[in-house]
């Protein structure tokens, strides 16, 4: 236990030092802060811009924004958030790959399944900890600009999001053990999410797929009972414990 702890320790201070942390924090903490800040000012820029769009013959009516506008914004800023997430970590294997210094921790007793355990668990709270960032600073101005009595479980509406999170997290760290190369890492990533979400196009597969998460606003607009989130839930964390699972077997079976 003490040498999985140091690991974790080892890549917490890397991600200091580099710069990543926070780098994490302030791209989460721009989004947190955007999502009201865009309900917010548009009814204003829309103001400012109607003069323009009457000499186009398009005439701009009283607009009026409510906290959920801001939500929205929440879960169309959300995948930048995730997609510079992955960008930023998808060299957490590769880059001790093309440097050999897991072979240095492994010749001193780390045992393999200690290296992944650590960097997924350094993975999943760095992913953990960036994302309830947005969403509390969110929240925090959403409820101090807004009133917050629309909106219909904003936490589950959340919390389906992070699992969805969670889910591609499990998936860089799958393709990072199987293989050394920068690119096939983001490749099988994203080629393996866009595979999924193509797959969810279709009604009957798609609400027990991880994207079904994606979208909480049915939750918000209170469309949508929360039982329907159960299913894909349930089955975007069996797949991610699946996916983690399986990082153990396949990086034993790795010549560094």
């Amino acid at each position: 236990m003490r040498s999985t702890l140091a690991f974790i320790r080892k890549e917490l201070c890397e991600h200091i030092r580099s710069g990543k942390l926070v780098f994490l924090g302030l791209v989460f903490l721009l989004l947190g802060i955007m999502n009201p800040a865009v309900a917010k000012l548009t009814p204003w820029l829309l103001e400012m811009f109607s003069a323009s769009f009457a000499e186009s013959g398009i005439l701009i009516g009283e607009v009026t924004v409510t906290a959920r506008d801001s939500w929205v914004q929440f879960y169309k800023n959300a995948p930048m958030g995730l997609v510079a997430f992955i960008l930023l970590e998808s060299g957490i294997f590769t880059k001790e790959y093309s440097t050999g210094t897991l072979i240095l921790s492994l010749t001193k007793g780390l045992r393999r399944y200690r290296v992944v355990l650590s960097k997924a668990l350094v993975l999943l709270s760095l992913w953990t900890a960036a994302y309830w960032l947005s969403y509390l600073v969110t929240y925090g101005y959403t409820a101090y600009f807004f009133d917050m009595s629309v909106v219909q479980s904003p936490h589950l509406a959340a919390a389906g999001y992070w699992l969805f999170g969670v889910w591609v997290v499990a998936l860089l760290c799958f393709f990072s053990v199987l293989s050394t190369s920068y690119a096939v890492v983001l490749l099988g990533t994203g080629g393996a999410a866009l595979f999924v979400y193509f797959v969810g196009l279709i009604p009957k597969v798609g609400r027990y797929l991880p994207t079904y998460l994606t979208d909480g606003t049915p939750l918000l607009y209170g469309t949508a009972e929360a039982d329907s989130y159960l299913a894909p839930m349930l089955v975007t964390a069996g797949l991610a414990l699946a996916l983690f699972a399986a990082c153990i077997p396949v990086f034993n079976k790795r010549d560094l």
